[in-house]
């Protein structure tokens, strides 16, 4: 029973390590879509290993990903998406939904159970319903939907923080992109595992498209 314990007591403390991400990713709902941003750097333990990485991806041409975590494992899951999305686009002859991409995601990861050390937010507009549309989705598989804004990484807090006090309903796309570079500004002021320039998109109707 003790042995069990500790290795409980392990899993839970690497856990623990791996969701302490050097990042911020950020999304939010916007009135006709989705906005999503993230910083540009990357940390190897307590060294700045990247100013310029690229942590925010277009899977297809309604649906986003951003990354927090293990980058290898992080790119990984994001090559997979794409290529998913593109057999299932091909097969169907349409763009997928972004809720059939985070199904995708979440499968991957919860298949992993922590062997991929990634968290990811996936947004976009769903065509069928005519909305933008935003999910998270954990190391674990946890699968969470949000009608509001979602953020991860090390510099979460501070975004949250900001993102509570100022996100309204029904936000425009300007001022959705104006609340993105506070938010993510705040955690690079404040968070030493989050800084560089700002990457961020927006999905609607039109498509994707990077700010």
């Amino acid at each position: 029973m003790e042995n069990n314990n500790n290795l409980n007591q392990l899993n839970q403390e690497k856990i623990q390590k791996m969701l302490q991400t050097g990042t911020t990713t950020v999304g939010i709902i916007i009135k006709d879509g989705v906005a999503i941003a993230t910083d540009s750097q990357a940390t190897g333990g307590t060294i700045v290993m990247s100013k310029q990485a690229q942590k925010l991806f277009e899977i297809n041409k309604f649906t986003a990903s951003t990354i927090a975590g293990g980058v290898a494992d992080c790119q990984y899951v994001v090559n997979q998406l794409k290529a998913l999305s593109r057999l299932k686009e091909v097969e169907e002859g349409k763009v997928p939904e972004p809720k059939y991409i985070a199904s995708i995601c979440r499968n991957i990861l919860f298949s992993g159970r922590s062997y991929f050390v990634s968290m990811m937010i996936v947004g976009g507009y769903s065509q069928t319903e005519k909305t933008g549309r935003l999910y998270g989705i954990d190391l674990l598989g946890t699968f969470y939907e949000e009608d509001s804004y979602l953020s991860f990484g090390s510099g979460s807090p501070f975004s949250l923080g900001v993102l509570e006090a100022d996100w309204k309903l029904n936000m425009t796309k300007t001022k959705g992109i104006e609340l993105l570079k506070t938010a993510i500004t705040s955690s690079r002021e404040r968070d030493a595992g989050s800084g560089y320039d700002l990457q961020i998109c927006t999905i609607d109707k039109n498509g994707f498209k990077q700010v």
